[in-house]
C-alpha cells in the first residue's frame, strides 16, 4: 500500500475499491443477453482464449469468415468489443488479458 496524507484519505480509496468490487459483482451475476456475451463470460471463467475457443466450437458456432472460430477471434472480441456486449463486461475481460500479459501465463 502507498503511504497516505491521513487516514480519511485510506478509507475513502478503501471505500471506492469495494465500490468497484461490487460492480463487478453486479456485472458477473447479470446473465448474459447475446451470443457474444456468452463468449465473454466463459473468456473470464477460464481466463483462456483456447478454453473459451473450444466452448464455442462445441456449439457448433463459426466465426464471421464462416470458418471454425479461433482464438484469435476471441481476443479480437475482447479488444474490439461489439454492440452487443456491456461495457463493463468487457473491462472485466480486459483486465484479466492485462493481468495474463503482465504475468505471463499466470492468472491472479
Amino acid at each position: 500500500m502507498k503511504p497516505y496524507e491521513n487516514i480519511a484519505e485510506l478509507i475513502a480509496n478503501l471505500e471506492s475499491e469495494i465500490q468497484a468490487i461490487n460492480a463487478e459483482i453486479t456485472t458477473l451475476k447479470t446473465e448474459p443477453q447475446s451470443f457474444n456475451e456468452q463468449v465473454v463470460f466463459k473468456y473470464i471463467e477460464t481466463g483462456s482464449t483456447g478454453k473459451t475457443k473450444d466452448f464455442v466450437r462445441s456449439l457448433g458456432v463459426k466465426s464471421e469468415r464462416g470458418s471454425l472460430f479461433s482464438s484469435g477471434d476471441v481476443s479480437k472480441l475482447i479488444k474490439a468489443g461489439s454492440e452487443d456486449i456491456s461495457p463493463d463486461l468487457l473491462d472485466i475481460a480486459r483486465k484479466i488479458t492485462n493481468m495474463k500479459n503482465k504475468n505471463g501465463k499466470q492468472r491472479q
